[in-house]
């Protein structure tokens, strides 16, 4: 899975902003906290779940149970504003 190419990011002072720039339904503004701007940023190459359970795994001092159900909720939101090739 990937970030679809019509969604673009920007940091602007510590803070991940994503916003639809091409064919899209998704007319908003997305804010990211920590956690959820390390997952879009794995997701701007092709990647699977698994993989960026792992990455996080690395990074953060939390329990795997833990960040998997925290990816997977991100994942979740990002499909349903159609943010996602799978």
């Amino acid at each position: 899975m990937k970030l679809k190419d019509s969604f673009i990011t920007q940091d602007i002072d510590g803070t991940q902003f994503m916003v639809a720039v091409g064919e899209t339904t998704f007319t908003g503004i997305v804010r990211s906290n920590k956690t959820a701007a390390f997952i879009v940023d794995c997701l701007k190459t092709e990647t699977t779940k698994e993989q960026i359970v792992d990455a996080m795994c690395k990074k953060y001092d939390a329990p795997k149970e833990r960040i998997e159900a925290d990816v997977e909720m991100i994942l979740e939101k990002l499909r349903g504003i159609g943010a996602l090739d799978e």
